[in-house]
């Protein structure tokens, strides 16, 4: 109705809608029905873990799910622990709600796992009497265990899981809260305080970076991507990939790794993306996988056109391109820093009077298709003092 307002008055239209109209009508996520059995010994080590989901995808599908995968990668449900044996079960079941399977801040229903399987570690905790933060550490994957292949499929590339708990307890003196939330669940108890105090205990491994083809296609469309780059005699670079930034700040993030690679300031380095008449192949913005996947195809490129540039530099030094070292922006004879030349002195001699041979030009296409997915990890600790007859908070850390 909007565009066609617009159209029959010729000038722009916006529609807003209300907070009522958003949520019957703009697609959802989160609404799964988690079933969790952990079977653990009286010493806390779990030696198995069982989970049924139901799966509310409302009237369809209203995102790219990569269709290997229909619930999304909830199989990272194991989480940060080492279970010897795992079975995970997901119905997916079809609504008359609003489109379902929006993934909201983190990969494809990688937040409803870790969600679901840190709650069952502090049941477990609870029916155990164990300090929960204990029960994890016991349960974690060991830092020498990496790479790690999980009970459901996954390998872990790498993570020390021990040291990040144990920082994050450290630093808000955890054992010390501990003692202090004692104290006054005493003095609740004997009817001196009306306050008392939570602290909460969570740890997450998530599985990001969507990509290998291995594992994720849409609709039979591989989700790796690639990077065109372009050095210009002057010195400047315009680049475009596949990916398109939400606000996250690509454009710096892609001119910074240009800068890292090649050496040209990132001042000089152009960025565009999104413009689906130049840019190259790639699957978009989503699932954390811009930077492990668009990012690493970036680099490739750059190191691509690093390469050719060496071997202009040991064309115009006189030298062989393994007397060359690379210095910040531009290579220089080893042992002889005053012999070298900048990337912009090579941009123009790559277009001017490149080595005989060679063809012209400074530039390189990238098609990075990663090898696994990865598995970014942490520690969240809160505490907070809470009112009984308010349910107002006294003061919270996290």
């Amino acid at each position: 109705c909007a565009i066609v307002a617009s159209i029959v008055t010729g000038v722009p239209v916006k529609w807003v809608e209300d907070r009522m109209e958003n949520l019957s009508t703009t697609s959802f996520a989160r609404d799964y029905h988690m079933t969790a059995e952990i079977a653990a010994k009286n010493d806390g080590t779990v030696t198995g873990l069982k989970v049924h989901v139901l799966a509310d995808h409302g009237g369809f599908d209203a995102c790219a799910d990569p269709s290997k995968w229909p619930a999304g990668f909830f199989n990272i449900v194991t989480g940060s622990y080492d279970f010897p044996a795992a079975h995970l079960e997901v119905d997916g079941v079809y609504t008359n709600k609003a489109p379902g399977g929006v993934a909201y801040r983190c990969s494809f229903r990688v937040t409803e796992a870790a969600y679901c399987i840190e709650r069952a570690m502090d049941i477990l905790a609870q029916k155990l009497d164990m300090d929960p933060a204990d029960l994890r550490m016991k349960n974690f994957v060991k830092a020498e265990q990496f790479p790690y292949h999980s009970a459901l499929g996954w390998e872990y590339d790498s993570g020390d899981y021990h040291t990040a708990m144990q920082k994050a307890m450290d630093t808000i003196g955890y054992r010390e809260l501990r003692a202090e939330q004692k104290a006054k669940q005493e003095a609740f108890k004997r009817g001196e305080t009306r306050e008392i105090m939570g602290i909460g205990v969570s740890f997450f491994t998530e599985i990001v970076g969507a990509g290998p083809s291995k594992n994720c296609d849409i609709l039979g469309v591989a989700m790796f991507d690639s990077a065109e780059i372009r050095v210009h005699p002057t010195g400047s670079v315009i680049s475009r990939m596949g990916t398109k930034s939400q606000g996250q700040g690509h454009e710096t993030t892609w001119a910074q790794i240009i800068a890292t690679e090649i050496g040209i300031p990132a001042a000089d380095i152009m960025v565009e993306e999104g413009n689906t008449d130049t840019a190259p192949y790639g699957l978009g913005t989503y699932g954390s996988r811009s930077t492990p996947v668009a990012g690493a195809a970036i680099a490739l490129a750059s190191r691509k056109i690093r390469n050719k540039a060496q071997m202009i530099a040991a064309h115009m030094l006189e030298v062989s391109e393994y007397d060359l070292e690379w210095d910040v922006d531009g290579f220089q004879v080893k042992g002889n820093p005053q012999a070298r030349k900048s990337m912009k002195e090579i941009a123009w001699a790559a277009y001017h009077a490149p080595p005989p041979g060679m063809e012209p030009g400074l530039e390189a296409v990238s098609y990075y298709d990663p090898p696994n997915m990865t598995y970014p990890f942490g520690a969240y600790l809160c505490v907070m003092d809470i009112d009984v007859d308010t349910g107002v908070p006294r003061h919270d850390a996290s």
